[in-house]
């Protein structure tokens, strides 16, 4: 299992303006990959008829796009700890933001795919970067921080998928969309990212990759799975249910979409609150409850604003699962905060990969709208769960 990059036992405590400068840089990563994550989620459908892809395809792509990141996920501790964290984001977030520019503006499906694996590596060294520096943050700070940096993710993926249905409304078409956001926020990374942490491990030492969790971090990564599962589903193909199975046109799509990351984003901004008021096992099995409640409703009277009320509560639901499961990982006996989070982060990262393209498969094999049925299913057994992790 990879040590924390970023050791806080012989660096300085930063004055309170750097942590301020800090916080402010690691919040604005968040929410650019929560934009990047919103713009693409929201042109799904866009990339569906572009490239003319049906559901198996298109399902390919996203698994692409999860093999990526799988790759990249058994490196990117080493890398953090290489180089730290700012270099890791800058290198990330200018490779993610290039992918965007460029994604709609080919034919071959051959070149998808291989613009796919690119999306899933940088936004899998990028999150695993900024998830790592918002752990050091927070353990410097001395304070909670990390929901209020998940929830910039989720606004920001809010503000993406609001700013592509403005954006159709105006006429502007979608390959555009995406080639603006993507210059645009490239050089932001770079800029926004320099209060970030750049320590990086002694020359003595040789970073390994990252080993898959054992134990209690492993169920904790499985259990974190299971809410990542369900979110990246939504990313990915709550647009595409609301433009394709309810018939609405693409700008009522995205708002599927922005309903969903909204929903998250509130859930997120008081979090920590309902984290003081309930256990994290009863927590998590409200949490559960609430999502797959939300997606039954989206999915048994399948109409737009019965949709969009649904996805609401989805993203309710799933809203904390990973702030609490993270720290229940930083308290496990033995291990050290930052390692057990890194751990259960990367096995989680996983899942909000792969579920996106576990959806388009029983949606070739069946229907998009019984595909996301696995979406309630999944929430339903993270709920079951949870007694049985984090009790123990």
């Amino acid at each position: 299992m990879q040590a924390n990059p970023c050791s806080t036992a012989a660096v300085p405590l930063p004055a309170p303006p750097a942590l301020r400068r800090w916080h402010l840089s690691v919040r604005a990563q968040f929410a650019v990959l929560g934009l990047a994550m919103g713009a693409w989620g929201a042109q799904v459908p866009a990339a569906k008829l572009h490239y003319g892809l049906d559901e198996g395809e298109l399902s390919i792509a996203l698994l692409a796009a999860a093999a990526g990141a799988v790759l990249c996920l058994f490196s990117a501790g080493a890398l953090v700890a290489r180089f730290g964290a700012r270099h890791c984001v800058q290198l990330a977030g200018t490779l993610m933001c290039a992918v965007l520019a460029l994604v709609l503006q080919f034919e071959s499906y051959g070149v998808l795919l291989a613009l796919m694996m690119l999306l899933g590596a940088g936004s899998a060294l990028f999150d695993v970067s900024i998830n790592s520096d918002g752990n050091h943050l927070e353990l410097r700070a001395g304070r909670k921080v990390m929901s209020g940096l998940h929830a910039m993710f989720s606004l920001g993926g809010m503000a993406g998928a609001l700013l592509v249905a403005g954006l159709y409304r105006l006429g502007l078409p979608a390959p555009l969309q995406l080639a603006a956001a993507g210059l645009l926020m490239a050089p932001f990374v770079l800029w926004s990212s320099r209060p970030m942490t750049s320590e990086r491990a002694d020359s003595d030492e040789q970073p390994a990759p990252l080993a898959w969790p054992r134990g209690i971090l492993l169920w904790m990564g499985g259990l974190t799975t299971l809410g990542m599962v369900a979110e990246g589903a939504m990313y990915d193909w709550s647009a595409l249910y609301v433009h394709q199975e309810l018939r609405t046109d693409a700008a009522l799509g995205a708002l599927g979409f922005a309903a969903f990351s909204a929903a998250m984003a509130f859930g997120r901004l008081f979090g920590d609150r309902v984290r003081e008021r309930y256990a994290p096992v009863a927590l998590l099995r409200r949490s559960g409850a609430l999502a797959a409640a939300g997606m039954a409703l989206a999915l048994a009277i399948g109409t737009p604003w019965a949709a969009l009320a649904g996805f609401v509560l989805v993203g309710l639901g799933l809203a904390n699962v990973v702030p609490v499961v993270f720290a229940a990982a930083g308290q496990v006996p033995g291990v050290a905060p930052a390692q057990g989070v890194a751990a259960v982060s990367s096995v989680g990262y996983l899942g909000f990969m792969i579920g996106p393209a576990l959806i388009g498969g029983l949606a070739r094999a069946t229907t998009l709208s019984a595909a996301l049925w696995a979406v309630a299913l999944f929430a339903v057994l993270m709920a079951l769960a949870a007694r049985r992790v984090l009790r123990a």
